[in-house]
């Protein structure tokens, strides 16, 4: 089962990054300058920042996640290095009778998950073999699949997250990763509205399609609706 559930974050974080953006311009200490920001300021200095790409005063507000998925989705997560992990270790923890993600292309399909499952249900009994037979766990994981279900927690600012989620809500991704991406999005953008309003993949955020030949399409469909936005 996946799961994603944004446990902590900065304070108010628009305006802490709203006052981060003017201390560069302010002879004042920040303690006066968020004394002094109203939310439509800080809505408007946002807005202002992302817009020129100056993203330094973002980094300042911070969002930590709770999240549980396979081995092959938190092997994506953590290639995202500006960012701090702590995860389940299969040194310490016993997996025995270990639960895991069936894909959906697999759930779809009666004898492929009938295979699959009877995999999942050997391997197992593999790793609960392995353990009776005095292998240590750190050792035993090792027939342990990607399947296997962990828990992480992760922390990213808010740059770091415009760069997750440009890259991992794209349609491209692969699926279980841009399915907690697009759930994370979702969770920050009720505490961070404005901050996090022009997040996204690039054909959301930048107007262009990276992928190029391998594109899924969805920038073409964008692109008309735009046209005809401007049309009407």
């Amino acid at each position: 089962m996946l799961l994603v559930k944004l446990i902590s974050y900065t304070p108010d974080p628009e305006r802490v990054v709203a006052a981060a953006a003017r201390m560069c311009y302010s002879p004042v200490g920040a303690e006066q300058i968020l004394q002094d920001i109203s939310d439509e300021y800080a809505e408007k200095i946002i807005r202002k920042i992302i817009r020129m790409g100056h993203l330094s005063p973002i980094e300042h507000a911070s969002f930590t996640f709770s999240i549980s998925g396979s081995r092959v989705m938190s092997h994506q997560l953590v290639r995202h290095r500006i960012a701090s992990y702590s995860q389940k270790s299969q040194r310490y923890v016993k997996e025995t009778g270990f639960k895991y993600i069936i894909p959906p292309s697999i759930k779809s399909n009666p004898e492929a998950l009938k295979t699959y499952e009877a995999q999942m249900m050997q391997l197992q009994q593999t790793y609960s073999k392995l353990l009776e037979l005095g292998i240590h766990e750190q050792d035993a994981r090792f027939v342990l699949p990607n399947a296997c279900q962990t828990n992480i927690i992760c922390s990213f600012n808010a740059r770091s997250l415009y760069n997750f989620f440009k890259l991992r809500c794209c349609q491209r991704a692969q699926w279980e990763i841009r399915e907690i991406a697009n759930e994370m999005l979702r969770q920050v953008k009720q505490v961070a509205p404005v901050l996090f309003e022009k997040a996204g993949p690039s054909c959301i955020r930048d107007g262009y399609c990276p992928e190029g030949e391998m594109s899924c399409g969805r920038i073409h469909t964008l692109n008309k609706k735009s046209g005809e936005q401007h049309n009407g």
